[in-house]
């Protein structure tokens, strides 16, 4: 289920609850309403309200049912829509390796196009065709995907030995332009989010300063202590592993070939 169809449906769930809300509204207050007051419509509101009360129970367990049923069409499209995603991505990644390879073989040629003609049959998956009916086909709805298909045939290496370089480059920037295009219109569909913290500027590094605070050491501490109380197995273990890790953190505070110990 798309986005717009799920906000199509959801809108017409909510007016409905709106119109039951005011007719119950309505029919409570029909007494007090100076044109409908001791009339027949009145009286017929009055029933609408008892049957509307008599059935709340029915009609709140319908809602919440077909609210379920709506999410889980919606989650089940959006799993569908990440993974074809993840399939499109790995596509475009073999596609410009094939591109960078200065003598492709037919087999790597094959490869790629099976790749991508996977990849364009998938989408069949997740969406239809825009304007398919019963006798038009209709328009593929990611055309970017045959230009990368039709770029890439313009490698084929049993078309006549290897393409120049700047042949390589051009079908490669066009594959990139074309899931360049794809992308920006594809993931509108995930609803994605901005992070709660980003980091936004280039040459970013770690704020936070090596250490730990008393209470972590004293429980480190506490732990060895415990430790070094029972039986050793294996000496040579303890006695290897301790000797990685002062020369991993000799390397670190000294900064050895330029790199900090990992954390």
């Amino acid at each position: 289920m798309t986005r717009t169809s799920l906000h199509r449906m959801l809108r017409r769930l909510y007016l409905g609850i709106g119109f039951v809300l005011a007719v119950s509204l309505l029919a409570k207050f029909a007494d007090h309403v100076p044109y409908l007051r001791g009339t027949a419509g009145e009286a017929a509101l009055k029933d609408v309200y008892e049957f509307l009360r008599d059935m709340s129970l029915l009609i709140a367990t319908g809602g919440v049912a077909y609210l379920t049923n709506v999410f889980q069409k919606r989650s089940t499209f959006v799993q569908n829509l990440e993974q074809e995603w993840r399939n499109i991505v790995r596509t475009k990644s073999a596609l410009f390796a094939f591109c960078e390879k200065q003598y492709a073989t037919a087999d790597d040629y094959v490869a790629a196009f099976c790749r991508i003609s996977e990849t364009i049959d998938n989408m069949r998956i997740i969406y239809r065709n825009v304007g398919e009916t019963d006798d038009l086909i209709g328009l593929y709805p990611y055309a970017p995907l045959h230009d990368m298909r039709r770029a890439l045939q313009t490698l084929d290496p049993r078309k006549g030995g290897n393409p120049p370089a700047e042949q390589r480059a051009l079908v490669r920037d066009a594959i990139l332009q074309g899931f360049y295009a794809l992308r920006e219109s594809f993931l509108d569909e995930l609803d994605m989010v901005a992070p709660d913290n980003p980091l936004l500027i280039h040459s970013g590094r770690r704020l936070k300063r090596p250490g730990s605070p008393v209470w972590a050491r004293t429980a480190q501490d506490r732990q060895r202590r415990r430790q070094d109380n029972e039986p050793v197995t294996r000496p040579d273990i303890d006695e290897f592993l301790r000797r990685q890790y002062e020369i991993e953190e000799g390397a670190g505070k000294a900064g050895a070939n330029g790199r900090p110990r990992p954390l």
